[in-house]
């Protein structure tokens, strides 16, 4: 029994896309590319967006009256307040601290005690030194006694000699005595002043127990406390204080500036000048150039000015930042026409269309204003008309600015 096999036959219509299948991938594809277009505009307003809404940074400068000492400066410097006389008072010997009376704004005269150390051994060393100089002094009185009773002796053996009934032998004799008991009697006496002087140390040693101010001023700072040691060499190492308290002379007190070298032409001692404390920005204060160091620093190329307040304020205190302008003598002549109101830099004039304007910050807002112009005055120009002393103004910032555009101010 034979059999035939038929080799099997494919059916293609199974490859076939259905209509509905075609018809919804392209609705997709159209869908994907709307949905990324929409994604690209939403982007790129966000950028455009936040690239309008992003505030510009300037940098401002308020307008100063017309009348105002810098307008006359010569040069500008920095410094710092310190004092003439400032004095970290340590003790003269090695000791404990029994008492302190030093307290950081305490007003001390002259010779004043701000502290006191254990003085038990240089006490000690005094008490004996007394006694030394007082037993010393109880041998001299024997000794005067036995000089009188001598001289009587030698005087008596003189007559008896005149007599014939003494000898010459006991004549010598008695006048060895009374010239020993002479010479004993000075040895004594410099032994005396031996003690008498060891007496004056002793006592300095317990002096120098006491810590007393060198000059009257004001204690700044408090560096030892009730039982720590003290030395000037610090013997006792790391545990040892050197200082007991800083005293300042608060009326010698003054600015310490460092001026390049290549203007210190135009510093010279009697020189006016206006200094601003840093604390107190719109406080100036009149001053005078008090010396210039002769000598410069070579790394720094600078040259050390000190100038004095012309008048002292107990606002004023040491190594507090200043800055200093050297005023010019030469009188500034006044503008024509009415007379200028404020000064302001030229940084902050801008030109539209012919005119003169600046910019004002107000809440960090900016305010277009139109000023009148005076005369210039170094890096500054007068304002006759259009702003106040006090005004804050764009002196750096974009080009493009305009009227009530909201601003950061660079700080």
């Amino acid at each position: 029994m034979s059999t035939s096999s038929t080799p099997p036959r494919h059916d293609l219509s199974s490859l076939k896309i259905d209509d509905r299948s075609r018809r919804a991938g392209k609705a997709g594809k159209k869908l994907g590319m709307f949905a990324a277009g929409l994604g690209a505009i939403v982007v790129v307003g966000g950028l455009l967006l936040a690239f309008r809404t992003q505030k510009p940074l300037v940098e401002v400068a308020a307008a100063r009256p017309a009348g105002d000492l810098q307008s006359q400066a010569l040069l500008n410097a920095s410094g710092y307040v310190t004092p003439r006389r400032r004095a970290t008072v340590a003790a003269k010997v090695t000791g404990r601290v029994e008492q302190i009376y030093a307290e950081e704004g305490l007003h001390v005269r002259s010779g004043q005690v701000l502290a006191e150390l254990d003085c038990s051994q240089p006490k000690a060393s005094l008490a004996s030194a007394r006694t030394d100089r007082d037993a010393t002094a109880a041998a001299l009185a024997d000794l005067e006694v036995q000089l009188g009773n001598a001289d009587r002796e030698w005087k008596r053996a003189e007559s008896l000699r005149d007599a014939g009934v003494n000898s010459v032998q006991q004549l010598d004799a008695a006048r060895t005595t009374a010239d020993s008991l002479r010479s004993k009697i000075a040895l004594t006496k410099e032994q005396t002043r031996a003690a008498e002087a060891r007496i004056a140390v002793a006592q300095q040693d317990v002096d120098n127990c006491t810590v007393r101010a060198p000059f009257d001023g004001i204690v700044v700072s408090k560096d030892a406390q009730r039982g720590e040691m003290v030395s000037p060499i610090s013997a006792g190492g790391g545990f040892t204080r050197t200082g007991i308290a800083t005293v300042v002379d608060m009326n010698s007190i003054e600015v310490e500036v460092d001026v390049n070298e290549a203007y210190i032409a135009r510093v010279r001692t009697g020189q006016k000048a206006v200094s601003i404390l840093d604390a107190y920005p719109d406080w100036q204060i009149p001053s005078t150039v008090r010396t210039v160091i002769p000598t410069a620093d070579r790394q720094k190329a600078t040259v050390k000015v000190r100038v004095s307040f012309d008048k002292l304020d107990p606002r004023i205190l040491p190594d507090m930042g200043v800055k200093v302008a050297f005023l010019d003598d030469t009188p500034v002549a006044k503008s024509k026409g009415s007379e200028a109101r404020a000064l302001i830099p030229k940084a902050a004039v801008r030109q539209d269309s012919g005119k003169s304007i600046v910019f004002l910050v107000s809440q960090q807002k900016l305010e277009r204003r139109a000023v009148s112009l005076g005369a210039e005055r170094g890096g500054d120009v007068e304002v006759i008309a259009g702003i106040s002393p006090g005004d804050t103004l764009v002196v750096r910032g974009a080009e493009n600015l305009r009227d009530g555009q909201a601003v950061e101010v660079k700080r």
